[in-house]
């Protein structure tokens, strides 16, 4: 799957999600379901590296594959955001990342 497709994929199933639970998908919701997300991504890495309390210790192979998870929702939801701000994601990242720009 090529990354447009990828994009697509996303932003369809967050447009989905709007739908099913009467959510306006709109900026101010992208951006904070950004902040959530990153926070859940924290928390996972906490509980990964065993800084969180030891009830929520879990084996190796669960916390990596939580975190691959969070991970995934964080990317998506930037996905999200790029389409609801009019920005070609892959271009941006093609600029700032693989030729970058000065």
């Amino acid at each position: 799957m090529d990354f447009k497709e990828l994009q697509d994929k996303v932003v369809q199933n967050a447009v989905n999600y709007g739908k099913k639970y009467n959510v306006q998908i709109d900026e101010d919701f992208a951006l904070l379901k950004l902040y959530e997300e990153v926070g859940e991504l924290a928390q996972a890495i906490l509980i990964h590296r065993k800084k969180c309390r030891p009830e929520k210790y879990v084996p190796e192979d669960v916390s990596r594959n939580e975190l691959a998870k969070e991970l995934a929702d964080v990317v998506g939801v930037a996905v999200v955001n790029a389409h609801l701000l009019g920005i070609d994601l892959e271009d941006a990242i093609e600029k700032k990342w693989i030729n970058r720009e000065k």
